[in-house]
């Protein structure tokens, strides 16, 4: 089988991201504060380019994992559920943190954008970037944005947010498990959760509780903005 034939294979897109995320774990070992996605995305995208391989031969093995995130977003729910009692006791302030975060998430990007003197489908695109990718897709795709776009910046967000979130948490004094897991979830979605249930099963609950309800409330939130945009 030639090389070209090869790359074509859905095992090589498969192979390809094991390896390279595998690798990136091994880097981060040494440089904590760097996530294991971002050095493997870059390894990926740079052999690709360096071996002129398309990313359509790529994506058929990627496509492969892509499977796996219904069973690993489900699979949040088992911390989480542990971890009900004292969600149920701070709700009214979860739901009210989660909200204000959303809105201040929007209103930043819009803000941002502005200044910048971008577009309005960048501003569109960038607006739902704190959100789970597929929410925000749909978001953007409904408001008239460029979907991928914010699949871009939306993975960014969570990438950084996922890096140095804590860390600035920290520096700015929220230390309590409670305030990192929702701003994190807030911001940073799955990305964000993900880094957090590798440090603590009780951040990482109420990342995920807090993804899914910044998820429910951003695309309420939304609403008003489709119907004003369709007047």
């Amino acid at each position: 089988m030639s090389f070209s034939e090869w790359v074509n294979q859905p095992l090589f897109g498969l192979a390809l991201s094991v390896v390279a995320y595998t690798g990136a774990q091994l880097i981060q070992q040494r440089w904590r504060w760097l996530h294991p996605l971002f050095i493997c995305s870059g390894v990926i995208i740079i052999l690709l380019l360096a071996c002129h391989i398309p990313y359509s031969a790529y994506k058929v093995g990627g496509d492969m994992l892509t499977l796996l995130l219904g069973p690993a977003t489900v699979a949040l729910g088992v911390p989480l559920y542990k971890h009900a009692g004292l969600i149920k006791r701070h709700l009214a302030g979860i739901l009210v943190s989660v909200t204000v975060g959303s809105l201040t998430g929007m209103i930043s990007a819009a803000a941002f954008i502005g200044l910048l003197g971008g577009s309005r489908d960048i501003l569109l695109s960038m607006m739902p970037k704190s959100v789970s990718s597929p929410i925000a897709i749909e978001i953007s795709r409904h408001l008239g944005g460029l979907p991928e776009l914010t699949s871009v910046l939306t993975v960014l967000t969570g990438l950084f947010g996922s890096m140095i979130g804590k860390q600035l948490l920290t520096w700015l004094g929220f230390k309590d498990s409670l305030s990192i897991g929702i701003a994190l979830g807030t911001a940073a979605h799955g990305i964000g959760t993900a880094k957090l249930v590798k440090d603590s099963e009780l951040q990482g609950s109420l990342s995920g509780f807090a993804m899914g309800a910044a998820g429910i409330i951003t695309s309420v939130l939304f609403i008003p903005v489709y119907w004003w945009l369709r007047g």
